[in-house]
C-alpha cells in the first residue's frame, strides 16, 4: 500500500469520526444518554422533579415552558433514569408544523420516512396525521401532527421508552 492510501484512509475516517456528533438527536445542547445537569446547564429555568408514579423507564422529569428550538417556541419535558436522559417530548403550535420540519431535515437530515394519513369517520370530518420519523440504532424521533388540531409533538427516545413510561408499576 502506498503512503496515499493511508492517508486517504485517515482523512476518511477523520470525517467520518468528526460527524459523528451530528447523528446525535439533541435540541439545543440536550441529548439521548446526557445529565441533568446538561439539562440545566442548557435550560436555566428548567424546573426537575421526581416522576410522580413509578415506571421502569424514568425517575425524573424535567420541564420547560418556553424553549425556542429552531426558531420556534416549544414546551419541552426531558425524561431521566438514573441521571440520564431517556427521552425528551417537544410540543409546539401546529402552525410552526414547516419551520419545525425545515429545522430538523437541516439537524438531522432527511428522515426515514414521512406521510400523511387520513383517517376517515363516519359523521365527521377526515382525520389527517402528519408523521415524521428518525431512527438511529435504538434511539428513535418522531414528528407527530394532527392537522386539524393546535399541538404538534417531537419524541426522542431510546429503546422501549415509549411503551414503559407510562405503564404505571
Amino acid at each position: 500500500m502506498s503512503a496515499w492510501s493511508d492517508v486517504k484512509r485517515i482523512l476518511l475516517l477523520s470525517f467520518c469520526l468528526l460527524a459523528l456528533p451530528a447523528l446525535a438527536f439533541d435540541v439545543n445542547g440536550i441529548k439521548l444518554g446526557g445529565a441533568e445537569i446538561d439539562v440545566k446547564k442548557a435550560l436555566p429555568s428548567v424546573h426537575c422533579k421526581a416522576l410522580g408514579w413509578t415506571s421502569d423507564a424514568a425517575d425524573r422529569r424535567c420541564d420547560d415552558a418556553r424553549v425556542p428550538v429552531g426558531n420556534v417556541e416549544t414546551r419541552l419535558t426531558v425524561f431521566l433514569k438514573a441521571g440520564a436522559i431517556q427521552a425528551y417530548d417537544i410540543r409546539f403550535d401546529v402552525k410552526e408544523l414547516e419551520r419545525m420540519k425545515s429545522h430538523l431535515r437541516a439537524r438531522w437530515g432527511a428522515p426515514l420516512a414521512e406521510a400523511t394519513d387520513v383517517i376517515a369517520r363516519r359523521d365527521k370530518e377526515d382525520r389527517k396525521v402528519f408523521k415524521m420519523r428518525w431512527e438511529k440504532g435504538a434511539e428513535r424521533a418522531i414528528l407527530t401532527a394532527q392537522l386539524e388540531k393546535k399541538r404538534a409533538t417531537l419524541e426522542v427516545s431510546r429503546g422501549n421508552f415509549p411503551e414503559e413510561i407510562y405503564r404505571v408499576k
